[in-house]
């Protein structure tokens, strides 16, 4: 049986590292700098056998004006309203503070249980913040150091009671739990799909378009998302895993230490995808960094679809929908074909046609080409234009197989592949693209010495 445990206090308490510590892994961003996390993220705790739902949330603002501190603790609000159990974290280090009073009465107003942790306990400079901590009338603190794992067995008691309250379904993961085995193709694996973009493009509007609720913290500010953030969906009886990530600037203008680190987080979900939707703001198309963010999925090898927000503000679409398609196609002929999708996640204009271009070039990405078909399509396309003379000697392509899928990979057995021109190979690579049916998707192909290794040895 499980719970859900929700993580709140005032910035800079040590949510995130604790967050950190239960589910055993590094997967919120941590740092010294307060109000790092904005966005509640979900993981899978876990204390000895003791497993459960956990919620790590932002830190709590006295806030009641719209702001983006105000929107902050609307998320954590709703995040309560999800816990069965809250973990209210104090800095034992800096003592009972007037903000910690004040959310302590907002948090008991929820109604939900609460939990007092006492963090930064380690040494004895923590000592007179866990005394003081009794006047606020929450309970029994827990002495606990999120940094260094004291604390476990007493917070451990303290969750029991909570462990048979409800079952819980599959929780969200990090998004590389899920990508392990490139040659699995199961009808019922969840797809990882990240929606990557510069800053203030429209990329958690959209995963809230998608999901149908205020999932993710959206406003004018550029740079409200810092983690990157995985969330359970269903599309047509398909689980997909939608990663709403951090805006990606040039390196030159990342100065802030928060900005790198979620920058990391970003180009690792890009890494750990299996489908990277680059979302576009239609007033300032394909920028450098744009180019640069699609050019790193495509290296990858991940299903790359182009999404161009905000395009109910385009006067002259077909123009701009022109301009952007030759862009791409001389941009990135290693994957032509690349599916571009015009929508305003704001009012939910186009967004219905989205996922459907996503499941076609993600089918696409995992097709497999028989053996021989490939070969026969090979002595076809080398009759018609044959690899060239090096040396006074012709290059001999002897067989051609499908190595693997995810993305599609060839191995063509050659006479002296070392000989081969970069450009032949790109002839054969559009040629298997446009026989086979593969635009968008990006293709690689080698090549080895060798004879038929499948020929039968004499």
């Amino acid at each position: 049986m499980s719970f859900t445990v929700a993580i709140v206090g005032r910035p800079n308490v040590g949510k995130s590292t604790l967050f950190n510590r239960l589910v055993g892994k590094r997967l919120a961003i941590v740092d010294n700098t307060p109000g790092v996390t904005r966005d509640r993220r979900e993981g899978q705790g876990r204390i000895s056998d003791m497993k459960f739902s956990i919620i790590d949330t932002a830190g709590l603002e006295d806030a009641m004006d719209g702001s983006l501190e105000d929107r902050m603790r609307k998320q954590t609000s709703l995040a309560l309203n999800e816990a069965n159990v809250a973990l209210m974290l104090i800095d034992a280090r800096a003592g009972v503070t007037p903000l910690d009073s004040h959310f302590g009465r907002w948090i008991r107003q929820q109604g939900v249980p609460l939990i007092l942790v006492a963090n930064k306990c380690e040494g004895r400079t923590g000592i007179p913040g866990l005394a003081e901590s009794y006047g606020l009338g929450l309970g029994k603190p827990l002495a606990f150091s999120a940094e260094h794992g004291e604390g476990l067995s007493e917070l451990y008691d303290a969750l029991l009671p909570y462990t048979k309250i409800n079952e819980v379904g599959d929780v969200n993961e990090r998004i590389c739990n899920d990508y392990n085995d490139d040659e699995k193709n199961d009808a019922n694996r969840s797809i990882n799909m990240a929606i990557v973009g510069r800053p203030n493009v429209g990329k958690s509007t959209l995963v809230n378009c998608l999901l149908g609720e205020e999932r993710m913290l959206t406003g004018p500010e550029a740079g409200i998302t810092r983690d990157a953030i995985s969330t359970s969906w269903l599309y047509n009886t398909r689980e997909i895993k939608l990663v709403d990530t951090a805006g990606l600037r040039r390196k030159s203008r990342v100065s802030e230490k928060v900005e790198s680190l979620s920058t990391s987080d970003s180009i690792r979900a890009i890494k750990f995808a299996q489908v990277v939707v680059l979302v576009l703001d239609s007033q300032d198309l394909l920028e450098k960094q744009d180019l640069t963010i699609a050019r790193r999925v495509i290296n990858e090898g991940r299903v790359l679809v182009i999404a161009v927000n905000k395009w109910d503000l385009v006067k002259e679409s077909k123009k701009t929908l022109g301009t952007l398609s030759d862009r791409l196609q001389k941009s990135f002929p290693q994957a032509r074909g690349i599916p571009i999708i015009t929508l305003s996640a704001k009012n939910g204009r186009g967004t219905n046609r989205l996922l459907p271009a996503v499941m076609n070039i993600y089918d696409l990405w995992n097709k497999r080409i028989s053996t021989g078909a490939l070969n026969r399509w090979l002595e076809g396309i080398t009759a018609h234009h044959p690899p060239p003379l090096t040396s006074g000697l012709r290059i001999k392509l002897r067989y051609m197989t499908q190595a693997k899928t995810r993305p599609p990979t060839f191995v063509v057995f050659a006479s002296r592949p070392e000989k081969l021109p970069e450009s032949y190979s790109r002839y054969l690579v559009n040629a298997l693209r446009e026989d086979f049916k593969l635009p968008g998707v990006p293709l690689r192909l080698h090549t080895k010495k060798g004879n038929n290794p499948y020929a039968q040895k004499k």
